[in-house]
């Protein structure tokens, strides 16, 4: 795991209350169409807060 984040991250990988889940603008390929998705700096996924509250 990395200390850095990305844009469409809400918090650093790790943080309480959080988890990785698929990034919503490439759909977890880390591309679009021939460039590194800009969200999730090409990884495919996000970290998002989790619950609802």
């Amino acid at each position: 795991m990395t200390d850095t984040t990305n844009p469409g991250d809400d918090a650093a990988p790790g943080t309480p209350g959080t988890g990785e889940d698929l990034c919503p603008v490439c759909n977890g390929s880390g591309r679009i169409d021939d460039s590194q998705c800009a969200n999730c700096g090409g990884t495919g996924k996000v970290v998002e807060g989790i619950g609802g509250a």
